[in-house]
């Protein structure tokens, strides 16, 4: 018999990498030789002047991520430092590309063990965090939308003709059904523990509660545009480093705006599918560069759009690995019954 705890690791963990893998398969085997040469020539000659003040962007939005957490702690009564609220952010992204979404959980526990802010409360001003990066990624969505409505609903259709194919050759639409059961089954078994465990009750109703003070802690903040503007931070870094490597590969130089921003939403996209974007980031991203690199060649643009989505996702990658193993190392675990005691009289 499967336990809940292995079903819930086969639907976080296994799933999602599986299709990533899928994916990876897929995205090189679509390509022609020709267009693996292509792909491998673009990723060699590309400038990675580009790729590096990208990174740089990269670590400036994670920065600021930590200075505006800052913002819903303090009025919850915790007092944090700025490093330790880095690093626990940091942990979470490396967690993030393991677990889906299990980072948001990493990045509480390791605050708690960094600064004893309990886990509730941080992760309900995560939550709340999430509420307004979702917000600003519709919007930007919108805003896309508004910029190229023709290019974005020709985009989506050739995207749902690449995958369908793809599904149809593969045979892998059994995935789909696999997913649809292993969600009626922890919504069954969450429903059974509400209904019938009472002690069960009883802690999510506490756990709620304090979800419910982080998500109005922004409501509280003695510098709510202090906030706005540490999230207009975050998110044109976000933008202009993704907007930075199309000046890495000649071909995709001329790209406008409007296009980047498509490459953008398309890359949002693949990040909620498989962990960390494996397979369907540089995929998604490819597929929107080709469309605008035009179809005199489509090999040809399907290689340089590969190759700049390859690009994309693996230089963003390998900054959050490297930086999530040095907070792994660098952040403190020696949270005692002292600090806790302080951390109450500030209270």
């Amino acid at each position: 018999m499967f336990s809940k705890k292995n079903i819930l690791t086969f639907s976080k963990t296994v799933l999602p990498l599986f299709l990533g893998v899928y994916l990876i398969w897929f995205f090189f085997s679509s390509m022609s030789k020709e267009s693996l040469d292509l792909f491998y020539k673009a990723i060699k000659e590309a400038n990675y002047f580009w790729i590096v003040i990208s990174m740089l962007l990269g670590v400036v939005a994670y920065l600021s991520r930590a200075y505006r957490w800052d913002y819903v702690l303090k009025p919850l009564g915790y007092e944090t430092k700025f490093w330790n609220r880095y690093h626990a952010i940091m942990i979470g992204y490396l967690v993030n590309l393991t677990i889906p979404r299990a980072g948001e959980a990493s990045r509480s526990a390791m605050l708690y063990r960094s600064d004893g802010v309990p886990f509730s409360s941080s992760f309900g001003t995560i939550i709340a965090e999430r509420a307004v990066d979702f917000a600003m990624l519709v919007g930007i969505g919108f805003l896309t939308a508004f910029l190229g409505m023709d290019d974005f609903w020709e985009i989506k259709s050739r995207i749902e003709t690449e995958f369908g194919r793809s599904t149809a050759e593969g045979g892998s639409s059994i995935f789909k059904y696999i997913i649809y059961a292993v969600i009626l089954i922890l919504f069954l078994g969450a429903g059974y523990f509400i209904l019938f465990k009472k002690e069960f009750r009883k802690k999510l109703m506490a756990f709620a509660l304090d979800v419910w003070k982080g998500l109005f802690s922004i409501f509280r903040s003695k510098n709510p545009l202090g906030y706005v503007l540490q999230t207009l931070i975050i998110w044109g870094c976000y933008i202009v480093m993704f907007a930075l490597p199309f000046q890495a590969l000649a071909e995709t130089q001329e790209i406008h705006f409007g296009g980047i921003l498509l490459g953008f939403c398309a890359g949002a996209l693949g990040i909620a599918f498989t962990n960390g974007g494996v397979g369907t980031y540089p995929l998604l991203v490819g597929l929107v560069v080709a469309f605008y690199l035009g179809d005199e060649n489509k090999s040809d643009a399907q290689a340089i759009g590969n190759a700049l989505g390859m690009i994309i996702w693996i230089s963003q990658t390998l900054l959050l690995i490297l930086l999530g193993l040095l907070s792994l190392v660098l952040l403190p675990k020696n949270f005692s019954k002292e600090n806790k005691d302080e951390q109450t009289e500030l209270r």
